[in-house]
């Protein structure tokens, strides 16, 4: 059975025009990476969990702060790796300068008997859909899509 994970999709509008919340993975292997790389806040939730709770849970793991609102189902989306990916998205407006992701350890550098800690993202940052489909995981472009399509049918 694929591995799942569940997240939130941030949105709100801003000078007349739709943003939304990305994350940049923290950790060495994503250092000086950009384009392709951010993500929406999510994480792996066990079969008996529910998942818009973990995706609530995930999202102030990663970022410091609440996650209350009215959530919004999305299809969820496979991944290249075969992960399906669960989103909801929600209108919510925060300031990312009091982003606090928790953390993660591993050995670093490799082979070197060194554990060190890293933050599971260490940016969130608002973009416009246009720059966002520039900077988002491929697997979850699909994500920006159906928020463009939802939000076009209200």
């Amino acid at each position: 059975m694929p591995k799942k994970s569940a997240g939130l999709l941030l949105y709100r509008e801003a000078s007349g025009r739709l943003e939304v919340l990305l994350l940049h993975p923290g950790g060495p292997f994503w250092a000086k990476k950009d384009g392709g790389s951010w993500s929406i806040p999510k994480g792996e939730f066990a079969d008996d969990e529910d998942p818009l709770q973990a995706a609530r849970r995930e999202f102030e793991e990663e970022t410091g702060f609440q996650a209350r609102g009215d959530a919004i189902p999305l299809e969820p989306l496979r991944q290249p790796g075969g992960k399906v990916v669960h989103a909801w998205a929600m209108r919510k407006d925060l300031d990312p300068s009091g982003f606090k992701s928790n953390t993660f350890t591993m050995e670093w550098p490799p082979k070197s008997g060194r554990k060190q800690e890293f933050p599971e993202a260490d940016r969130a940052a608002w973009f416009p859909v246009g720059q966002a489909r520039v900077k988002i995981l491929k697997g979850q472009a699909g994500f920006l899509d159906q928020l463009e399509e939802l939000l076009q049918s209200r």
